[in-house]
């Protein structure tokens, strides 16, 4: 399966935003994107030209895969389903891509970011409702509870996110650090989103 090998910063500052790939890196001062917040490459620095419409919808695009993590096909057959569901088709696109099992593991504090809950959750740590579950793309919902599987309590990760974390949980979801579960408690909504994103320009780029 391909996957991205370079720099995660690259992308960042690629896209002009934090996208929160490097964990606890991304919240301090050695944030890629806050020390050097121009594209990479030797003509980072240099004026950029006005962009054109296309160019914008692209750019949003590839923040949200970047993002989460996904391929190109595999962010394409979402938005697929995205539009196939009731519903605004860039905020139905937004919630399925918040309710992956890998970003919720992420958003609840079980993981520093989303790549690392990615391979927490193909190492087999987590339970949906009683039941193993190591498919990182699997769609959450709600009422569901996710809990990391009782022998994986002593793994030294794990008892690091028992002593607490800082970072904001999103209002969906109800988190109990010392047990290591976390309920969707509702679906998520446009507005808890954790990164800056015009999905209308996404809908718009595979409307062309």
């Amino acid at each position: 399966m391909a996957r991205y090998t370079s720099s995660a910063c690259r992308q960042c500052r690629r896209e002009g935003t934090k996208l929160f790939l490097k964990g606890e890196k991304c919240y301090s001062q050695k944030c890629a994107v806050a020390k050097r917040p121009t594209p990479p490459g030797q003509h980072g620095q240099a004026r950029q030209r006005k962009m054109s419409e296309y160019g914008l919808q692209l750019r949003e695009k590839q923040k949200a895969r970047r993002a989460y993590g996904l391929l190109e096909t595999q962010f394409k057959l979402t938005y697929n389903k995205a539009t196939k569901m009731k519903g605004v088709t860039g905020e139905n696109l937004l919630q399925l891509l918040e309710r992956r099992l890998d970003n919720v593991v992420y958003r609840a504090g079980f993981a520093s970011s989303r790549a690392q809950a990615r391979q927490l959750v193909n190492h087999g740590h987590f339970l949906i409702d009683g039941k193993k579950v190591d498919i990182p793309s699997y769609t959450v919902k709600e009422n569901q509870v996710i809990t990391v599987k009782k022998r994986s309590h002593e793994v030294e990760h794990f008892k690091q996110v028992r002593e607490g974390s800082s970072r904001i949980i999103p209002k969906w979801l109800s988190v109990n650090a010392d047990n290591l579960t976390a309920t969707v408690s509702a679906l998520p909504a446009r507005d808890d989103v954790d990164f800056a994103l015009q999905e209308n320009m996404i809908v718009e780029f595979y409307s062309r």
